[in-house]
């Protein structure tokens, strides 16, 4: 587990909160375009997050140094770098047909 908090992860979530304060205020004020920029600031903050996610992840993997471990490492690597790409392709899919149905 690591003990390291990269700036990756503290600006993702300060994206995240802002964008939730921002998708707020324009929901609450009728807003479609400041709510739209509050989710997309969400969004943001999200992927930071994620890739300090994985900054940590490399860290801690630097750190370790056991007979073995480069295998769980690279297994670690492609399962991560796999998620990233479906949740990618799954988000571009839902943008696409929200795209399309109007």
């Amino acid at each position: 587990m690591s003990t390291t908090t990269s700036e990756s992860t503290l600006k993702g979530k300060v994206n995240e909160v802002a964008g939730k304060i921002k998708q707020g205020a324009g929901e609450a004020l009728n807003n479609q375009k400041l709510a739209n920029s509050g989710a997309a600031q969400q969004v943001k903050g999200h992927a930071q997050q994620a890739w300090g996610a994985v900054q940590e992840a490399a860290h801690d993997t630097e750190e370790r140094n056991r007979p073995g471990f480069e295998k769980t490492a690279h297994d670690v690597r492609e399962k991560l770098t796999s998620s990233a790409e479906h949740l990618k392709e799954s988000i571009k899919h839902e943008a696409d047909s929200y795209k399309n149905r109007g």
